[in-house]
Order: structure tokens, then sequence, then C-alpha cells
């Protein structure tokens, strides 16, 4: 799937064996395996272009990773637990992301009445909650 993804087009198998025998020794069956077990899965969609396939991703990268994520968050029995045992092993870097993804799925106007309800513009300056402060100003 990451070479699928990483060119962004439908590929054929033939493609996808050149690029990775630049890393390593695979065979041209193993690579056409591998494909059609996608297609199978429901993963790449396929078209016939002669007496070949060319493969393309059914989502992208980001969309799967969500799935995947979404999955795993639904098997837990306490998936309060689960999300803050995740968000505890983020990085500074991926912690800032997610704030913002949680802004772009809020839209303005759900940013909009906490920072006009909030004394003198100090939302979160308490302490309590100090990714509050960062999420209201953000906007």
């Amino acid at each position: 799937m990451t070479r699928v993804w990483k060119w962004n087009r439908p590929v054929t198998v033939r493609e996808v064996l050149e690029d990775l025998q630049q890393e390593r020794s695979i065979a041209y069956t193993t690579v056409m395996t591998v494909l059609d077990n996608l297609h199978q899965k429901g993963w790449v969609r396929r078209e016939a272009e002669g007496r070949a396939y060319r493969y393309e991703a059914v989502s992208t990268r980001a969309a799967y990773a969500a799935a995947l994520m979404n999955d795993a968050w639904a098997q837990s029995d306490n998936p309060a637990a689960a999300l803050v045992a995740f968000f505890g092993m983020m990085s500074e870097e991926q912690r800032h992301a997610l704030s913002d993804a949680v802004r772009m799925v809020q839209g303005p106007e759900t940013a909009e009445p906490a920072t006009a309800g909030s004394p003198g513009g100090s939302t979160g300056s308490t302490g309590e909650n100090p990714g509050a402060a960062t999420e209201a100003d953000g906007r």
C-alpha cells in the first residue's frame, strides 16, 4: 500500500516490482499476489489495461490510519481510558496536531462562544485545562 499511496495514481505490478527491487530482491508473482490480496480486501481497485491491471488505492493513507484507530478504540471495554493512554503516548507535536484536528472538526462556531464567555479573555489560565487556552487563542 505504501507504494500505491506514494505515487497517488494507478500503478502496475511491474512498476511496484521495479521500485521494490531497488531495495531488495523480490519476485513478480509475490507483488502480483499482494496486490491481488489488497484488491480482494477492498483496499485497492483495479482496472484492466491490456493483459495487466492498474491498481489504485480506494482511500487515502490518512483515512486508512483513521479507520485503524477507530477499530482499535471501538474494541476497548473502556474507551475513555484507552484515549487517555493513547494521548499519553503522543509526542508534543502529535498533541498539537490533535488540537488542530479537533478545531477543524468543531469549526469556528464552536470555539467562538467559549472564548467570548471567558472572564477577561483568560480561558484556561487557571491551569485546570492547559490545552483550552491554546485552542481558544488559536481562533
